[in-house]
């Protein structure tokens, strides 16, 4: 029979639907996995949706960039919150989700050949968005601390390097990059004729003081840097699939086509109900975060108590805690064996991008304090047995 292509046989399998299975086969599981948060959306998008629904043209296509009434108050939150003006050197575009963003840019900026660079550990889509793209990741490391490097970021600059990318707060690793190292990664960019690609997903989730900064508001960045946020985290929005990108003005061509081939626009329901999230605003978010902070304090607390056999640097954003158990049992094979016997589901640092040591990303998001409590306890148990 016709094969696959050899491209997407060198894809790496996305891993949250491998841990999904898991859980399913074993009941009972608590799930520290998938990157969610415990809360859904603001009473203010449902009232939206009666609105879309006032009208029949809403039910058939619209702005491949978005409507309207979204572009407007995504624009002002920008203004106010991010230090970034939509203007002539820039464009605004909604897409389904943060992930899309980020698969549009690639295509936009690159050709098959050409190369990403990603410090590590690096998000699995993200990787394999590039892979999917036919072009190459290239693998920088970050420090103990999972801060970034930029020395051997600059090094590793080549003729075919079309950006760089950086995701903070970050996921898988759970800290903040300090506003001092996006500016000398934007910097490097510049003076490179590169793209800074950033991802913001998580920028309201700050913890001890730390500040959310967007590379997008330097001075002179416009031309070069492409800003992604979703609505998915903090409005608690994963299934309706909303994002949106900032990106310099000359790539919205390319970003139209490839958005009209693949989605022709958001779905247009979800637009209306991430109108009434984003009037909402950043005070709904407040009101939740309260729960996952003390989910952190659990997990850090109950962590700090087997640091002998598991090393777990405090997270500073997010909601993860990349942690390194020492073991030679691979992450995967230590995944499973975490749900088969004692029904706590983390992720792999394999799908990370973390192939000389084994490390687990454990998420306190969606999870009330009882539950973070049970399930950091079946954690700390079964990391006790296995490793200890």
């Amino acid at each position: 029979m016709p094969m696959p292509s050899d491209r997407m046989q060198r894809v790496q399998p996305p891993i949250i639907p491998v841990i999904a299975e898991l859980i399913q086969a074993f009941p009972g599981t608590i799930s520290l996995g998938q990157g969610v948060v415990y809360y859904g959306p603001p009473e203010e998008s449902l009232r939206k949706i009666k609105e879309f629904y006032a009208s029949s043209n809403n039910h058939k296509y619209q702005a491949v960039e978005g409507i309207a009434p979204l572009l407007k108050v995504i624009s002002e939150k920008l203004r106010t919150e991010n230090g970034i003006a939509i203007d002539d050197s820039n464009r605004l575009v909604v897409s389904a989700g943060g992930n899309m963003g980020f698969s549009h840019a690639i295509l936009a900026i690159t050709d098959p050949g050409d190369e990403i660079i990603l410090p590590v550990p690096y998000y699995f889509n993200h990787e394999m968005a590039i892979s999917i793209a036919g072009c190459t990741p290239v693998l920088v490391p970050t420090d103990a601390n999972y801060q970034l490097q930029p020395e051997l970021i600059r090094k590793a600059i080549t003729p075919r390097t079309k950006a760089i990318v950086t995701v903070s707060p970050n996921n898988p690793a759970g800290v903040v990059y300090p506003e001092k190292s996006l500016r000398l990664i934007n910097d490097l960019c510049r003076e490179n004729n590169i793209f800074h690609i950033s991802d913001e997903a998580y920028e309201y989730f700050n913890f001890d003081y730390h500040k959310h900064f967007s590379a997008a508001s330097i001075p002179q960045s416009a031309g070069h840097t492409i800003s992604l946020f979703s609505l998915s985290k903090a409005y608690g929005f994963a299934s309706w699939r909303i994002g949106y990108m900032v990106i310099p003005a000359h790539l919205f061509e390319s970003v139209r086509k490839i958005q009209d081939t693949q989605l022709i626009c958001p779905p247009v329901i979800s637009q209306f109900a991430a109108v009434g999230a984003m009037e909402a605003g950043k005070a709904y978010f407040n009101e939740k975060f309260g729960v996952i902070r003390k989910s952190r304090e659990i997990f850090h607390e109950a962590l700090h108590e087997i640091r002998d056999i598991c090393e777990s640097p405090r997270t500073s954003g997010a909601f993860y805690s990349l942690i390194k158990p020492k073991t030679r049992l691979s992450s995967l094979a230590l995944a499973e064996r975490l749900i088969r016997e004692f029904r706590v589901a983390v992720i792999p640092g394999e799908a990370f991008g973390m192939e000389d040591e084994c490390g687990l990303r454990v998420s306190f998001g969606a999870v009330d304090e009882t539950t973070a409590r049970e399930g950091i306890g079946r954690l700390v148990k079964g990391l006790t047995e296995i490793v200890g």
